[in-house]
């Protein structure tokens, strides 16, 4: 015979049901789904054995975080080892949901779990009658604890996402490609919509931001003088590219364009100026962050580049756990699946095409550099990933590793090994970081010293810095002194106190024999 219970979890708390009648319900599923809908025939089938109510909203938080991560909480240990029977001639069978916490709960209690089948039905169906099969708890509560429950799981997700860092990078590197593509398409309507008016401007600056800031400057071809040569040349950054323009204006082959024409041209060209203008804000706001998030990855490949291989992959985390052969072919999927469709060639490389590194190389070493490349991407990414302190030494390195690389290939110059390189990168990292100490060690003195001579100045001392730093030494040194001899007198006291009475007896003799000196040379005076 088989005991079957049930484990339930539940916003308010933890639920057991022992099932009745294992065997029969397993021979007949169907029944057993028609069975679910109605309160009745249920509760014939499944009774509650026990219920552990959760104490706080916060306990029920980490009991389903606990949960959702595959773990054991302390709550469900406890009501399990307290409601659970094991011995019996029966053999005791845990049916749960998930088959996550399933095996861990096998590993803690040893006993065997199953899940799916009929426990899922039934665990269909107490979701549906828990508020029935529980007493003391209603409908509007076991909701309402849902809800709570579902609104402070989902805010500890979105605060405490270990990927947070990440987001940023990808969402800058989706936009800025974005721009790119509006940049190019606005600026390609600009030319047109200018051409009809000044169509000799296009064969001469052929650079879209350049062409816009043009367009907005000049105006009407008409109105441009030997005046305008001076910001023509600010613009462009070429005198004989700016003469070029001034002859051209003079001369060209435009049709007339009225004012309101004119003025929306200008707009429009101002949005598309303001908007190269960011991008480059943009840029530098990805760079920053890329040396924060993932300083190996952009030292190694570049920021544009390791920060599409993030987006591609969905976090930094993800692309740590990708093997290098994954990463090689990163963002070339299409051309995977067909090559492997068609039987054909796989590509040798994806995102990481775009790195400087396969540009240099000979055609028949892309593919091998490409693996190389993807090789140190992967272990970077790792360093990235689950490093405390961050640091671009091992990107430095791997980049050298690399360069290094590129050099046997064309020279047959033997490179060095990745133990030794990596032995290399750690002793600067450590040099760095007693730098930083002494650094911070440094500043803490100055701070300190700082602190000092405010007090002093707001006293009305008004010597300067250095006098202070002087006559703080000298003072120093005085201090040194006096302790020096006070050791010595502690070292000879009795000497001391036997030359202290002597001066004292001495004292009054000496005092007395002057008294009558002085008394007789008065009397012989008179």
């Amino acid at each position: 015979m088989v005991l079957l219970h049930v484990l339930f979890e539940h916003a308010s708390g933890y639920a057991l049901f022992a099932v009745k009648e294992v065997e029969e319900i397993g021979m007949l599923l169907p029944q057993v789904e028609e069975s679910v809908l109605s309160i009745g025939k249920f509760n014939s089938m499944v009774s509650l054995a026990a219920f552990f109510p959760f104490k706080s909203a916060q306990a029920a938080l980490e009991n389903m975080n606990a949960i959702s991560e595959g773990l054991v909480h302390a709550d469900l240990k406890l009501f399990l080892e307290t409601n659970l029977p094991r011995s019996g001639k029966k053999k005791a069978v845990l049916g749960v949901s998930d088959a996550k916490i399933g095996a861990a709960l096998q590993e803690e209690f040893g006993i065997s779990i199953q899940t799916g089948g009929v426990v899922a039905e039934i665990g269909r169906g107490v979701r549906l009658h828990f508020h029935s099969l529980v007493k003391g708890l209603t409908a509007h509560a076991a909701s309402k604890a849902q809800l709570g429950l579902g609104h402070s799981y989902s805010r500890a997700k979105v605060k405490f996402n270990v990927n947070r860092a990440d987001n940023m990078i990808i969402q800058s590197i989706a936009l800025l490609d974005q721009l790119d593509k509006d940049i190019n398409t606005f600026s390609m309507r600009v030319r047109e919509w200018y051409g009809y008016h000044f169509p000799e401007l296009i064969k001469i600056v052929s650079e879209n931001s350049m062409y816009c800031r043009l367009a907005q400057l000049i105006g009407n071809r008409k109105e441009l003088t030997e005046e305008s040569l001076e910001s023509l040349e600010e613009v462009v950054m070429d005198n004989a590219k700016a003469q070029a323009i001034l002859d051209a204006s003079r001369s060209s082959m435009g049709m007339d364009i009225s004012p309101i024409d004119l003025i929306n041209i200008e707009r429009f060209s101002n949005r598309v100026v303001s908007l190269a203008a960011y991008r480059l804000e943009l840029q530098e706001y990805l760079r920053s962050k890329m040396s924060q998030v993932a300083p190996n990855l952009a030292a190694l490949i570049g920021e544009v580049v390791g920060a599409r291989l993030i987006s591609h992959a969905g976090s930094l985390t993800n692309l740590a756990k990708y093997p290098a052969s994954t990463v090689q072919i990163l963002g070339a999927e299409k051309a995977l699946f067909r090559a492997l469709k068609t039987r054909g060639n796989t590509p040798k490389y994806g995102l990481i095409f775009h790195s400087t590194f396969i540009g240099r190389a000979a055609a028949k070493n892309k593919g091998r550099i490409s693996r190389y490349l993807a090789n140190k991407c992967t272990i970077a990414s790792r360093i990235d990933c689950f490093s405390e302190i961050p640091t671009s030494v091992f990107g430095d390195k791997l980049r050298e590793q690399v360069e290094e690389r590129l050099s046997f290939y064309e020279t047959g110059e033997v490179p060095r090994k990745n133990v030794e390189v990596m032995k290399e990168a750690v002793k600067e990292v450590d040099n760095e970081k007693i730098v930083k100490k002494k650094k911070r060690k440094q500043v803490a003195e100055e701070t300190e010293v700082q602190a000092e001579e405010i007090p002093a100045a707001e006293n009305g001392a008004g010597e300067t810095p250095s006098k202070k730093k002087k006559k703080r030494k000298a003072e120093e040194a005085e201090d040194a002194v006096v302790t020096d001899n006070r050791d010595e007198e502690t070292d000879t006291p009795a000497k001391k106190k036997k030359k202290k009475t002597e001066s004292v007896d001495t004292e009054p003799t000496e005092s007395l024999f002057l008294c009558t000196a002085f008394f007789f040379i008065i009397v012989l005076v008179i």
